[in-house]
């Protein structure tokens, strides 16, 4: 058996690097929390919140891959219903995205000063006990492995790790330009919604692509 077995195709891997960098970019605890820091505490504070939330990332990938793997091996049907539980959860992120919208506002009066280690605690915390981080690993990398796949497992470790990979550079670039990035989402509602329906198509797609190859 090659070596780098656990390697998806790259195919699986474009796609997954899409999805990956919408979610990446989709205003959420974690990233209100990278910008907030940094309007009120500078870019170092910034950098302490993303690698805290980037270490509850590790837990969460490590966790969901060995879990969804026993599964996998434990049940067939168990991993059937929960990749259905997936392409229902993309659909409600679609129609979240266009009912209430991605933007959000930053009260630079209500965030607490902290130390660089408060706010890498606090980034670790917040995305360790986020449930929506959590209910993402567990239904949204299983579309992306085929159930029957002896190496399912590695791959399911490796896609938990390169979300990492994609994730930590999108937060270091909106770290850099927070000032910017957060004047531009307030004051470009119509951009914003351009962005909110092309997130919803796209997790719209996924959703209709794992609910349809069930029977794989």
């Amino acid at each position: 058996m090659p070596v780098f077995d656990f390697v998806p195709s790259l195919q699986t891997i474009a796609l997954f690097s899409l999805a990956s960098f919408l979610l990446a970019i989709t205003p959420g605890p974690d990233m209100g929390l990278f910008l907030a820091r940094t309007v009120t505490g500078g870019r170092s504070a910034g950098f302490a919140a993303m690698f805290g939330a980037s270490t509850g990332l590790i837990v969460h990938a490590t966790l969901a891959g060995l879990g969804l793997s026993a599964l996998l091996a434990a049940s067939a049907t168990a991993f059937f219903v929960l990749k259905i539980i997936g392409g229902v959860y993309l659909l409600w992120l679609a129609y979240g995205s266009i009912r209430h919208g991605s933007a959000f506002a930053i009260d630079k009066d209500s965030v607490p000063k902290q130390s660089i280690l408060a706010t890498f605690l606090t980034g670790l915390g917040i995305n360790l006990t986020n449930p929506k981080v959590i209910v993402f690993f567990v239904t949204f990398l299983p579309q992306f492995i085929d159930p029957s796949d002896p190496m399912a497992s590695g791959k399911l470790l490796f896609l938990g790790f390169f979300f990492l990979l994609i994730g930590m550079p999108t937060g270091a670039a909106i770290i850099l330009v927070a000032e910017k990035f957060t004047r531009f989402m307030q004051s470009s509602p119509k951009a914003m919604r351009i962005f909110d329906y092309g997130f919803a198509s796209v997790m719209s797609a996924f959703a209709l692509k794992l609910i349809m190859t069930q029977g794989r």
